[in-house]
């Protein structure tokens, strides 16, 4: 009797560990089928490095050129064998990521690598002949996070034209969207009101990676560089940033989170007007006010509106900086409850119309420029927004005047998209 309960035990022991291993052997065919998630960097290193092999490089990047295990692109490639690194290109902020917005970034050494590190913003927004001699490829990787105005895109435009006439061939390392892919939304940029917060006319929220940009700047506004977009693997369009495995690495001072680079696309047009957009707290484009407002007041008539996606707290802040430094400003912090139904643009607008209608005399648009331009008009990328806000339109109103030149935008980008 033993003995047959013995043999029934370690049947049903052997049937269990058999069907422990068929499952683990299951699980590892799938994650052999699945794509794995790389980066740009990552395949140009691991797949497609004879794009740089034996060649002098230049480099354009800011911290965010890391892969995942956060290893900097300026040092992959420096301490790389088969890569002669040359020159370093710092955008905006910086290479090293140390200036802030605006802040002009001269010619100097890399502490880490001794490599020269060339501005390109400031006086020299577009390389040089100079900067560029002695260099065969030029590579461009950095993080962007998905706005018409965020200036690391039109860097990369410039220095395609750049490479176009010095006959270098162009290469982006592929990143994500931060946004996702699949959104886009906001008005296409009226060319008279190009500048270096909008070059191109293309919507507020592109929903573009990069590489996407790239590939549509070269060849919709006659760059025409000798352009390679190294792509990356395992990437989906409806992905956003915390949907991969990458850390977030602040892309420049004040987008400390994901969080602010959704708020961005909307919030970053109170730049536009004599509201602080919250540099100089911990929350810059969530956290919005000025003096002159009353917070409980501002925080009613927003969420009276019912945006979706998006709840309204009335909040107070003292900016260390910036706009209305080291006075007590009442206003709202955005709360963003679902993105997938959030309209940055739309509650961009909101904010900024309702700031207006309730303070009239108080609140105004940044002064206009000999043109007639205000800064707030180079953000939206028009001036019809500022005078329809001024005329009493509503946001609704706002919107169908842009719908047209978006679908025509979001048609033309389809032979552009990578993934």
């Amino acid at each position: 009797m033993k003995r047959w309960i013995f043999s029934i035990v370690t049947l049903v022991l052997i049937i269990s560990s058999l069907s422990v291993a068929l499952a683990n052997e299951q699980s590892q065919g799938k994650a052999k089928g699945k794509k794995k998630f790389e980066l740009g960097v990552e395949v140009l290193l691991d797949e497609q490095s004879d794009l740089i092999k034996g060649k002098r490089v230049g480099l354009i990047t800011n911290p965010t050129g890391v892969d995942q295990e956060l290893n900097s692109i300026v040092d992959l490639l420096h301490e790389n064998q088969d890569v002669n690194l040359v020159a370093l290109y710092g955008p905006e902020h910086g290479v090293r990521g140390s200036a802030q917005a605006g802040e002009y970034v001269p010619f100097y050494t890399d502490e880490e690598t001794g490599l020269p590190v060339y501005s390109l913003y400031g006086p020299t927004k577009k390389p040089t002949p100079e900067m560029l001699a002695g260099v065969d490829a030029l590579v461009f990787d950095i993080q962007d996070v998905g706005t018409r105005f965020y200036t690391y895109i039109y860097t990369m435009a410039y220095a395609m034209e750049a490479a176009k006439e010095n006959n270098i061939p162009f290469i982006v390392l592929d990143r994500p969207n931060p946004l996702g892919g699949t959104e886009v939304e906001g008005p296409v940029l009226d060319p008279a009101y190009s500048s270096f917060v909008g070059m191109y006319p293309i919507p507020v929220r592109h929903g573009m990676t990069v590489g996407e940009l790239a590939k549509f700047f070269n060849k919709e506004f006659g760059i025409g560089a000798d352009l390679t977009v190294v792509e990356m693997n395992g990437w989906k369009r409806n992905m956003h940033y915390d949907d991969t495995p990458l850390e977030w690495v602040l892309p420049s001072p004040n987008m400390p989170t994901l969080d602010t680079a959704f708020a961005y696309p909307g919030a970053a047009l109170i730049e536009g007007t004599n509201v602080s957009e919250g540099r100089g707290t911990a929350k810059p484009f969530e956290l919005l006010g000025a003096p002159f407002i009353n917070s409980t007041d501002l925080a009613n008539k927003l969420n009276e509106q019912k945006l979706p996606g998006v709840v309204f707290r009335a909040a107070s802040f003292t900016p260390t900086f910036s706009k209305h430094s080291g006075k007590l400003s009442n206003g709202i912090q955005i709360h963003i409850a679902d993105r997938n139904d959030y309209k940055p643009v739309e509650t961009g607008l909101t904010i900024v119309k309702a700031i207006h209608d309730l303070y009239p005399k108080e609140f105004a648009f940044r002064a206009e420029d000999s043109r007639g331009i205000s800064f707030f008009d180079l953000l939206i990328g028009n001036g019809s927004i500022r005078e329809a806000i001024e005329d009493g339109q509503t946001v609704d109103e706002i919107k169908q005047t842009w719908e047209p030149g978006l679908d025509q935008f979001i048609e033309k980008r389809k032979q552009y998209l990578l993934y």
